[in-house]
């Protein structure tokens, strides 16, 4: 990595006199510019044939480009199951440019720099405060789920770890302890988040979410005594008016067919049925479990659907966006263009849903169409131990479903 980086310097240094090129090839420390706020990320870029490819390094996920071109000092990246691109020239040692992507709101673009990796120094700095374990957290967000878990690891003044909300978790945060001061950032290519806290005499934590949302969070073991409330259960928050009646839906698929939940090949099935968008990172964590649920037990009697609510309302680039996630995770089930995200739509897509809450949420039906479960949000690997018990749970009460018929 040190020769990497003087290589790199030196090419920078003489760039002007033509002795050799700046190369993006290589490990970066990034930042997305929101607001007044700098979100930390990492980079890794890399040749790939003759174009060029980058990986945001989410804990241990590689959220992968889709293709780049590098054009003199001017790289582009594309990451199409996002809708959003990144643009950056290499000058003086670094990188300058922008990420853009597609939302509800239109195309946002986010200021963007970076700089070769550096690794945090081998010997920390004494003093710092230590956040590692289970927190209880609660917000003064308007709307949404306003209890959710922290899980925090620490080494010396280097925290990584992840906060569980209902709706899913907030992919890997990383970020630093200085004294009783905590930062912490995350970029998936969707979110950009910043957590600024600080230790308090008594030991809790306080501090803002997104330089917006204030929270206040204690010692899991030390919550209750706070009066702090238990975070809702996602096995609760998502229901149907009438669980004994079959669940109904008709919408068409990414080539404009109708497909129905009363179809010949969904009778006598046990199905999954996904409430999801191209958009949504806790969808895209929820769908490499739905991949293997759908190879393991397929041939069990097992149908996965996902239907899918897109920004946009255009059907041809709504359709679009819905490929291209479901050629990245290599989904074999179907995948259905169902709405948009504008309020009320999933509720007036599917009315038999009691209340709706976020994305995903995942209906878990026995072979006459009934629901049996509705789970809200999917925990993904950033909360490892989260992650494989979900998953334990649902693949048991698949094999229930299929059992019973």
């Amino acid at each position: 990595m040190k020769l990497f980086a003087a290589v790199f310097f030196a090419c920078a240094f003489f760039a002007r006199a033509g002795a050799c090129a700046q190369t993006p090839a290589g490990l970066w420390d990034a930042t997305l510019q929101v607001e007044d706020r700098q979100v930390a990320f990492r980079l890794d870029v890399r040749a790939a044939g003759p174009g060029w490819k980058a990986a945001i390094l989410d804990g241990g996920q590689r959220i992968e480009s889709t293709s780049g071109t590098l054009s003199g000092n001017q790289l582009a990246l594309r990451w199409d199951y996002f809708d959003a691109e990144l643009t950056a020239a290499l000058e003086g040692g670094g990188m300058k440019g922008a990420y853009s992507r597609r939302t509800r709101a239109g195309v946002v673009t986010r200021a963007f720099t970076a700089r070769p990796f550096r690794p945090p120094p081998a010997e920390q700095p004494a003093g710092a405060a230590s956040v590692a374990g289970m927190w209880r957290i609660q917000t003064g967000a308007a709307r949404g789920a306003q209890v959710m878990d922290g899980i925090f690891r620490q080494a010396g003044t280097e925290v990584s770890g992840t906060i569980q909300r209902v709706d899913g978790d907030f992919g890997t945060l990383t970020g630093r302890m200085e004294g009783k001061r905590l930062t912490l950032s995350h970029f998936d290519g969707i979110r950009a988040t910043l957590i600024e806290g600080e230790l308090k005499p008594d030991g809790t934590l306080a501090g803002t979410m997104d330089g917006q949302t204030r929270f206040t969070a204690a010692r899991l073991d030390e919550a209750a005594k706070l009066g702090l409330p238990e975070p809702p259960d996602p096995a609760r928050y998502v229901a149907v008016k009438n669980p004994a009646e079959p669940l109904r839906f008709r919408f068409q698929d990414l080539d404009g067919q109708w497909v129905s939940a009363e179809d010949p090949a969904f009778r006598g099935k046990a199905m999954i049925v996904t409430i999801m968008g191209s958009w949504c990172p806790n969808c895209h964590d929820e769908a490499e479990f739905l991949a293997e649920m759908d190879r393991r037990y397929r041939a069990e009697g097992l149908e996965i659907v996902a239907l899918g609510f897109e920004y946009t309302g255009e059907v041809g680039r709504d359709r679009a966006q819905l490929r291209a996630f479901a050629r990245r995770h290599k989904t074999g089930y179907r995948v259905l263009l169902a709405g948009t995200t504008e309020e009320g739509s999933v509720l007036r897509a599917l009315p038999q849903l009691a209340n709706f809450a976020g994305y995903p949420a995942t209906l878990y039906l026995d072979r006459d169409h009934r629901v049996r479960a509705v789970h809200a949000g999917f925990a993904g690997p950033a909360n490892p131990r989260e992650h494989q018990k979900l998953k334990a749970e649902l693949d048991h009460l698949v094999r229930e479903l299929l059992r019973n018929r």
